[in-house]
């Protein structure tokens, strides 16, 4: 599998995250998936540049750094961008972390042969726009544009399909197993950003979208780490 640099995997998150037209958030480990496609016309995620709100959650406002302008960032027409975030959790193999096999799970080069439940894991086709491991190492695979394909049959306030309005995040982790601080400080900088360019209004646990079939993040996901725009919703258990 090819890797991301060592300098990128050793430096820490600074600042605010900037993500660009392409929907990349460029000076961050970047590990693109095949598992994508093009999100549905009236689903297209434009950048559009929120103005950084109060924020009514967390501790420390929302995110680091100053105020942002539309002169500093790129502003393009808003359409029908997406406007949920799921949350989701991964381990492999089960409550074993640390690997590289989630990621060779969402490019296709998972070894059948490395673990017993990996020959049905491997014929699956699966990604998520990003990862963040127990380290706090974030890793974008699918571009924000396009479709990842990480919530399966879901639904959200009646609206089916959630992989075409939302962008998902996988956390290194297990239901009942604790997150770490490292992951909540790169989770919240990536929420900054997400929420600072799109409209998003919700972010919700895998297992909130497909109730009875997906527990994720789980019971030690702590909700009140979060740091968000008082417009967000946050609903992570079912």
């Amino acid at each position: 599998m090819t890797g991301c640099p060592d300098r990128t995997h050793r430096r820490p998150l600074r600042g605010r995250l900037r993500l660009a037209a392409d929907g990349w958030i460029h000076g961050i480990c970047q590990i693109p998936s095949p598992n994508c496609d093009e999100r549905p016309a009236d689903e297209s995620p434009s950048l559009h540049l929120f103005p950084p709100p109060a924020c009514g959650r967390g501790r420390g406002g929302c995110g680091d750094g100053g105020s942002v302008t539309p002169s500093q960032e790129s502003a393009h027409h808003l359409k029908t961008p997406v406007s949920l975030i799921v949350l989701h959790n991964i381990s492999l193999p089960p409550s074993h972390f640390g690997g590289s096999d989630i990621l060779k799970l969402f490019i296709n080069t998972l070894n059948p042969a490395a673990h017993p439940l990996y020959p049905a894991l491997a014929r699956l086709r699966v990604s998520a726009h990003f990862v963040i491991h127990r380290n706090g190492l974030l890793i974008q695979c699918v571009s924000c544009r396009r479709r990842a394909w990480h919530a399966g049959v879901s639904q959200w306030q009646g609206r089916p399909r959630c992989n075409d309005f939302s962008i998902g995040i996988e956390l290194e982790g297990a239901d009942r197993v604790p997150y770490t601080a490292r992951q909540y400080r790169s989770l919240n900088r990536l929420l900054d950003c997400l929420c600072r360019h799109y409209p998003i209004d919700a972010i919700v646990g895998h297992s909130v979208v497909a109730p009875g079939r997906k527990t994720d993040p789980g019971p030690a996901f702590n909700p009140s780490r979060l740091k968000t725009p008082l417009r967000v919703t946050i609903k992570i258990g079912a």
